[in-house]
């Protein structure tokens, strides 16, 4: 088999073309696979429960888990199933343009929380957006706005969040939307990535056949302290 029958989006999960050990190892999870504590806050939005393409999306997942190799990801918790709109602060991403300039880099995550959801206190919602299913990877969905307009809704929440937070990430303006099933604890095997690909493949023809766009809660502001669990502190509808 060669690297050029794998699609290019699907190299970097490869142990012969990939990055090797993934940069979250040790940091967001540990060789086994288990989460470790990483607090921060993010504005996401969940999968609306008992939605039919919300149970698609878990049965997506189940595939993914049932996949030869799937022990070499880490799975978060089915709950936790989200999209994210805007990347809050962490712990352990303590540096500019991540955190916002005018509070000092040493401020404790508990009171970031407190501070951010005070700006988010007379925050006027942005415009609603559906978004769909563009691409399957092995760590979960790629999505994006259905329409232009959605994407311009999108982009206006990130733009109007990002000027009352105060800082934005070096792929603001690029940034991939996505519904996280695993992280990569180690690249897969070029034979097992054959698999995954025709899977993935299936699943993303599956899922377009189903619905035209994925329900989604309204936007939260959500406390976490591993990626098992986004609390929502404040619903911004």
């Amino acid at each position: 088999m060669s690297h050029t029958q794998l699609l290019p989006a699907l190299l970097p999960f490869s142990e012969t073309e990939g990055e090797g050990a993934s940069r979250h190892l040790g940091i967001r999870f540990n060789q086994e696979g288990k989460f470790l504590p990483e607090p921060g806050n993010t504005i996401v939005c969940h999968l609306t429960e008992g939605s039919p393409n919300r149970q698609a999306i878990s049965n997506a997942r189940s595939r993914y888990m049932s996949m030869v190799e799937a022990d070499r990801l880490a799975f978060t918790a089915e709950s936790s199933l989200h999209m994210t709109l805007f990347q809050g602060i962490i712990e352990y991403r303590r540096a500019l343009p991540y955190w916002p300039a005018d509070i000092p880099l040493e401020t404790p995550i508990d009171d970031m929380t407190e501070i951010l959801a005070q700006r988010l206190e007379h925050f006027r919602k942005g415009p609603s957006f559906r978004v769909h299913v563009t691409h399957m990877l092995p760590t979960g969905l790629q999505v994006e706005g259905v329409t232009a307009q959605d994407r311009a809704a999108m982009a206006e929440w990130r733009n109007r969040l990002a000027d009352l937070f105060g800082y934005r990430h070096p792929d603001h303006d690029s940034y991939q939307f996505h519904i996280t099933f695993a992280y990569v604890i180690r690249p897969l095997s070029e034979q097992a990535l054959f698999q995954w690909q025709s899977m993935l493949g299936e699943v993303r023809d599956e899922l377009r056949a189903q619905f035209d766009h994925i329900e989604l809660d309204p936007p939260a502001f959500c406390a976490f302290e591993d990626m098992h669990h986004f609390e929502e502190l404040l619903v911004l509808d």
